[in-house]
């Protein structure tokens, strides 16, 4: 089970999912991501410190997600990731792809 809650903080749009995102939990998340996306938010932090597992399923949604934010001149940066979670983006190399940051205000000065 994924929880999604979000935030709005200095124009950029805080991210702070909860539990999986696997396969059971990517489509839905992917809607919700990509329908935030559309209406305009391009901007976008994602707290991974409740985020116990990504799948590939979930690595797919990311890099849409990164992509699409990108092509409207925003960005997509995750940060507080737990180490067996960034494992998963260094072995995929996701972490070559997507800005992985330590803590929040690293993320909010990114932008």
């Amino acid at each position: 089970m994924l929880d999604l809650h979000s935030e709005i903080d200095d124009g950029v749009l805080v991210l702070n999912p909860t539990g999986r995102i696997d396969g059971a939990t990517a489509k839905a998340y992917e809607e919700a991501l990509l329908d935030r996306i559309a209406k305009g938010h391009t901007r976008i932090m994602m707290n991974c410190e409740a985020v116990e597992y990504i799948s590939s399923a979930g690595l797919r949604v990311l890099l849409m997600a990164s992509r699409r934010a990108g092509d409207a001149a925003g960005k997509l940066v995750l940060y507080a990731v737990r180490d067996h979670v960034n494992d998963v983006f260094k072995f995929s190399g996701f972490a070559e792809i997507i800005p992985i940051l330590g803590d929040r205000d690293s993320a909010m000065e990114s932008f």
